[in-house]
């Protein structure tokens, strides 16, 4: 892993552990963007992995966009809940068990509109990259209760 990609492992481990220890009242925001943090299941091991993330809501869903800041290829996080949809989202102090899905066709494009609007920075990300930046749609299943924090 080169220096690069150590640091910026190094500030989403810290930027996930502040959020969480303060429920959210330390880097809950940054400038006008929610930012949650979004816990999968390792795709190979199987452990929890949490990640903070911009979040866009649409009504009663929480939006998230795999942009990896325009890498070549899709973030561990995508590939981890496209391997399993179970995830944890934690909003603030509260967390609930949620299933992601990945949008597509029509539902794709009104939300990459939606999360565009809220921020411009994606349709650079965009640019850079010659794959589609998926859209993922967080969504509580019935029955569902909130869920403790990981």
């Amino acid at each position: 892993m080169g220096l690069a990609r150590r640091l910026m492992h190094l500030a989403t481990h810290l930027h996930a552990r502040v959020y969480r220890s303060t429920g959210g009242r330390v880097l809950g925001r940054l400038g006008h963007l929610e930012q949650v943090l979004l816990t999968t299941t390792g795709r190979r091991t199987g452990a929890p992995r949490t990640v903070p993330l911009a979040a866009t809501l649409v009504g009663s869903s929480i939006v998230l966009v795999a942009s990896d800041g325009g890498a070549p290829g899709h973030p561990a996080w995508y590939l981890n809940l496209t391997a399993e949809p179970e995830v944890v989202v934690q909003r603030g102090r509260r967390a609930a068990a949620m299933l992601a899905r990945v949008a597509v066709g029509p539902e794709r494009d009104v939300l990459w509109a939606a999360v565009v609007k809220n921020n411009p920075g994606y349709a650079r990300y965009q640019e850079k990259t010659p794959r589609e930046i998926p859209v993922v749609v967080c969504e509580l299943s019935k029955g569902t209760r909130p869920a403790p924090a990981p």
